[in-house]
């Protein structure tokens, strides 16, 4: 068995797209692999694994001899892109139009493991939450950088990326990450407390309510803003035909306070 840990990680098969080909959860993916002999696999799971493989359940072909070549590794990517689930199918709800191979696999891969995650009803609301902060990365990242690094980060921790690999800017990431670890080395280590951090953390709740106010404030005065450009203009709405002309006033105005 571990020498088919090894071999998925050759090839470069992930457990998601293990879990699309045998017609399981990721979650069984990793309680296959865990057991001690394949010949505890369920029966049709281990044909498709065999036949994924190419090898024949009996003398002549063992996973132990596998040699990976370039032809083996496209023969095996061939065998996983039939018996997996055509990411065409995703088409009903998600727009692929523009996107590569590669960048559907990864977007059909994404959704595949979020929604097993909302459905595994044992974590179900730490799931949700999970995803739901996740989403708010996303939208954040253009505008916060180190949501980059701190991806980039758990990636090489969990062993997907190679830790001396950048992808963004190097110098950056690489004092980040030195500094992430050192903060988690402390965590993890049991050097840090409620009660020691309690003042920082007052200081971080504090920052972060000063810049909800701010926005909000901000808000308010672009309204305020916004219904004196309407009433300047002699409109009560914005809408497509005057939208340029508002935005422009609405510049004026803000001009006019300088």
């Amino acid at each position: 068995m571990n020498r088919l840990n090894e071999l998925l990680q050759e090839l470069g098969i992930s457990k998601v797209r293990l879990a699309k080909y045998l017609g399981v959860s990721r979650q069984m993916v990793y309680n296959y692999l865990e057991l001690d002999d394949i010949n505890k696999w369920p029966k049709e799971k281990k044909i498709l694994l065999f036949k994924l493989l190419d090898v024949d359940d009996g003398d002549d072909g063992t996973i132990g001899s596998i040699k990976v070549t370039t032809d083996y590794l496209m023969n095996v990517e061939s065998r996983l892109n039939q018996g997996v689930k055509s990411i065409s199918d995703l088409d009903n709800y998600l727009d692929f139009k523009g996107l590569n191979k590669e960048e559907q696999t990864l977007l059909g891969d994404i959704t595949y493991l979020l929604k097993e995650k909302m459905l595994d009803e044992s974590q179900k609301q730490e799931n949700y939450y999970t995803i739901l902060y996740l989403y708010h990365m996303l939208q954040s990242v253009e505008n916060v950088p180190e949501i980059k690094y701190i991806l980039g980060y758990m990636s090489k921790t969990t062993g997907f990326t190679n830790p001396e690999e950048y992808k963004f800017n190097e110098d950056k990431q690489f004092i980040f990450e030195g500094i992430l670890y050192s903060a988690l080395t402390l965590y993890n280590n049991g050097g840090a407390s409620r009660g020691k951090l309690a003042e920082s953390h007052k200081r971080f709740v504090q920052e972060i309510e000063q810049k909800n106010e701010e926005k909000l404030s901000r808000t308010q005065q672009l309204n305020t803003i916004k219904v004196q450009a309407l009433r300047e203009l002699g409109y009560t709405e914005i809408n497509e035909s005057n939208a340029q002309e508002v935005i422009e006033k609405i510049a004026e105005i803000e001009s006019r306070k300088v």
